[in-house]
Order: structure tokens, then C-alpha cells, then sequence
């Protein structure tokens, strides 16, 4: 089984209209790094300024970097057959499968959260942040909130919860299914 660990980071506002400013995907065995992709990516959308005090990126570092249309094929190719690995996997997963949505593919992939997983089997966290959960494991967190050096914080975390659990590691996986159709009766 391969893993695709991805960091995003987003132009900001409500998580339903925001649009992804950087990507990042390491490809992994749980054992090590396979393959890695990143990219800036414009928006075509003003970053939020908040965004950009958090992340440092700014429009003017986007304007002409891919539209997520130009990468799409190569995430898509990083992304399939692997489960989807992040670190709150609720805020990233839901970006990019909107990210596909708008290009007419329903993206489903199997995923696992680092959070929930780290909850379960590291105890005694004082918080599960990435900040807070890389210094606990003495991890490099290099550049916090730029996609690449989140995506490699989370690829060790990730290593780790697969050493301490292998065996286990299919009770962290999240199945994507399509949603169930509404059967409505006539009365």
C-alpha cells in the first residue's frame, strides 16, 4: 500500500470557497519517501490578507504560477490509487476533492487523518497541532504553513504511527463512499 501525504495551503475565507495557493504530495511506503511534488498555484482569486501573513504568499507570487486546471492531471496521477494522508485530513481532503469537482471529477480516495491517528497512539499530547506534535517527536518544522515543509513534518509523523502500528494501520483508514441515494415515498 502507498500513501500520498499533502499539505495545502488556501486563499482563505469559508473552506467551501477557498482555493488551493500551494500543493505539496510526497508519495510514501510508510517507510520512506518514494516521490515528491510541489507546486504554487493561482487562485484566480485575491489571497486573503490574513492568509498571507500566515503563509507569506502573496498574489503577486501566484499570479503566474498553474491554475489548478494546468497541474491537475499530475496531482490527480500522484493522488489515485493511494490513500490520502494529511494532517487534518478534514480541512485538506474536502479542497482539493472541490478542486477536482470543478473540473467535472468526483475524486474518492481512501484517507487517514494524522491528528486522530496521533490521538490514538500517542498519548499525553499536551496539543496535536503540527506545530505542537513535531516538537513533541523532535521533527524539523522548518517553514510552518508553506505546504512542502508541512507535507515532510507530516510524512515523519506519519512514518511514526506506521512504525508504532502497522498491523493497526487500516483502523485509521477512512473509506470516501458516494453518499446514499434519497428514496423519497409517495403517500
Amino acid at each position: 500500500m502507498e500513501f500520498a501525504v499533502v499539505d495545502i495551503e488556501t486563499s482563505g475565507g469559508k473552506p467551501k470557497n477557498s482555493k488551493i495557493i500551494e500543493i505539496a504530495i510526497i508519495i510514501h511506503n510508510g517507510q520512506k519517501i518514494i516521490d515528491k511534488f510541489e507546486s504554487l498555484v493561482n487562485p484566480e482569486k485575491k489571497i486573503d490578507w490574513y492568509v498571507t501573513k500566515l503563509t507569506g504568499i502573496k498574489d503577486k507570487h501566484v499570479i503566474n504560477a498553474p491554475k489548478f486546471y494546468e497541474i491537475a492531471k499530475k496531482v490527480y496521477q500522484l493522488l489515485e490509487r493511494r490513500v490520502f494522508v494529511a494532517h487534518n485530513v478534514s480541512f485538506d481532503y474536502p479542497i482539493v476533492k472541490n478542486e477536482f469537482k470543478a473540473l467535472g471529477l468526483n475524486l474518492r480516495l481512501p484517507h487517514l487523518c494524522t491528528i486522530q491517528s496521533s490521538r490514538a497512539l500517542i498519548p499525553n499530547v499536551e496539543s496535536y497541532g503540527l506545530k505542537s506534535l513535531t516538537k513533541h517527536l523532535n521533527i524539523d518544522l522548518e517553514s510552518h504553513h508553506r505546504a512542502m515543509d508541512d507535507t515532510l513534518a507530516t510524512a515523519k509523523i506519519f512514518e511514526h504511527i506506521f512504525n508504532l502500528d502497522e498491523n493497526n494501520l487500516n483502523t485509521f483508514i477512512k473509506q470516501d463512499t458516494l453518499p446514499k441515494k434519497i428514496i423519497r415515498k409517495k403517500y
